[in-house]
């Protein structure tokens, strides 16, 4: 985490990534976790409606992380699903 502490009252939060499920955006908090990432998953308790719009689950990290936060991201997404199942 590169946020101190002391300076979390003028945090913000933003999205790095959006996914359908909240099982799925769990998987990738607890990822960004490993790697030393605070992170939150909303909007889990919409994301399963069906209707005309779906809802998705959003991950979100403190502004100050959102940059490695999403290189994390876009390297599993580079990653070979067989790699994934390795790593997990």
């Amino acid at each position: 985490m590169t946020q101190p502490t002391d300076s979390l009252d003028n945090s913000k939060l933003v999205t790095v990534a959006e996914r359908a499920d909240e099982m799925s955006a769990t998987i990738l908090v607890s990822v960004l976790a490993d790697e030393g990432i605070r992170a939150i998953a909303t909007g889990g308790f919409t994301s399963g409606f069906r209707a005309e719009a779906p809802g998705m689950v959003q991950v979100k990290t403190f502004e100050a992380d959102a940059a490695l936060a999403r290189e994390i991201i876009a390297e599993i997404k580079m990653l070979p699903s067989d790699e994934m199942a390795d790593e997990t």
